[in-house]
């Protein structure tokens, strides 16, 4: 009897892309697409390419028009597969290898743009900070110039236009978004007198904001909380091993839901029973890795994790497979918070509940701030509100209180 033939060998291609099919079968496999996907995006390569083959065209001559005209053409006659999205696969082959040319350059952008991207890159490499940080500060520099009236040349900025643009915040939104606005600001000023784009530093001029908000106390979950939250995990499958991981790392390490993403195979020092976090502003830290996150993680990279050559150690459960992003970790904390009818919360609460336990165990607030690596001991200081005992004693009596 003959090897049996998988439902993947039994597409065959034709035309300018043939050449690339066994390209895509890997990307695919690579991606951890299942079979069946992969046949689907087999024969739709193998539709675009009876398609170029009949308007006599070359892979390079497909540009984002052909494309488009393509997908016009699919719709005609079929119901699937005629997005973008769907040759996105297929369309990242062809770049890789090349094939495909380089996109006719962008129309001249305007100084401003030019400034607010010299901007970002000042961010991400000078700064340290994380990509979503640097977005949410060119947005506000941005908003900041459009304020100003057209065309106004950024050299001719003075104090006046930050503090009126400041005031404006403060009338239209609450007090968070306008200190954040005031941050912006500030690092778009002194980058403006770093790049000689001013004539003096106007950073100060954009003054700090305060008001009346309501100060809550730094809260975690309860421990049968986080119990219930690590027992909803179902490690008999993949997705409940890796959950089951994530949620222990964040229960036990205090890690942001950015520092998870980050983790890396190379990062876990099995021997030394180590790990290393790469946190905010470029920080590296090692932390000893405790057993039973050790063992939750080697449990996930053993029976769980999809082959790929990615080096992140989480990854996402539904092709293409990549790294776990921020709002994937939340998302696995609240998913477990639903299964373990406990109070939805966001993955940095779990992190404040490994603060708040130190504190009920007596240690240092240097202490904690060494394990939540807080640069600043000011940062730690808010879990000092969390022991209301201790304040309790420092409290002195209120005048004529007695009688």
């Amino acid at each position: 009897m003959g090897r049996p033939t998988t439902p993947v060998s039994e597409v065959r291609v034709t035309g300018p892309l043939a050449p690339y099919a066994a390209d895509l079968r890997s990307a695919l496999h690579d991606a951890g697409y299942s079979p069946l996907t992969a046949v689907t995006q087999l024969r739709l390569m193998a539709h675009l390419s009876r398609w170029l083959a009949e308007g006599h065209l070359s892979v390079a001559e497909l540009t984002g028009e052909r494309v488009d005209a393509y997908l016009r053409a699919r719709r005609a006659d079929h119901t699937q597969l005629c997005s973008r999205r769907a040759l996105r696969p297929l369309l990242e082959v062809l770049a890789a290898s090349g094939a495909l040319q380089a996109d006719p350059p962008a129309e001249p952008a305007s100084p401003t743009d030019v400034v607010l991207a010299s901007f970002g890159r000042h961010l991400r490499s000078e700064r340290g900070l994380d990509a979503s940080t640097a977005g949410a500060y060119v947005a506000r520099a941005k908003r900041f110039l459009a304020g100003l009236a057209p065309e106004r040349d950024i050299g001719t900025l003075g104090a006046r236009d930050v503090t009126a643009a400041v005031l404006a915040e403060s009338a239209t939104r609450s007090v968070g978004a306008t200190q954040y606005l005031v941050a912006a600001l500030r690092a778009f000023l002194r980058f403006c007198s770093l790049e000689g784009l001013v004539d003096a530093d106007l950073s100060a001029a954009a003054l700090p904001v305060t008001g009346r908000r309501t100060s809550s106390l730094p809260r975690g979950i309860s421990p049968a909380d986080a119990r219930a939250l690590l027992r909803s995990c179902d490690r008999r499958r993949a997705t409940g091993r890796r959950d089951h991981a994530v949620l222990l790392v964040l229960l036990r390490l205090g890690l942001r839901a950015s520092e998870v993403t980050a983790i890396a195979l190379e990062d876990i020092d099995w021997r030394a029973g180590e790990i290393v976090v790469h946190g905010k502003g470029r920080r590296v830290d090692r932390l000893p890795l405790p057993a039973e996150v050790g063992e939750a993680i080697a449990g996930y990279l053993r029976r769980g994790r999809p082959g790929t050559t990615r080096r992140e150690v989480f990854l996402s459960a539904i092709a293409p497979v990549a790294p776990m992003s921020r709002t994937g970790i939340s998302c696995i904390v609240r998913r477990a918070c639903r299964r373990a009818g406990v109070a939805p919360v966001g993955a940095h609460r779990l992190r404040h509940t490994l603060a708040c336990a130190m504190v009920g165990s007596g240690v240092s607030l240097p202490e904690i701030g060494g394990v939540l690596r807080h640069r600043d001991l000011a940062s730690t200081a808010i879990y000092a509100r969390v022991d209301l005992d201790a304040l309790r004693r420092l409290a002195r009596p209120w005048p004529g209180a007695d009688r």
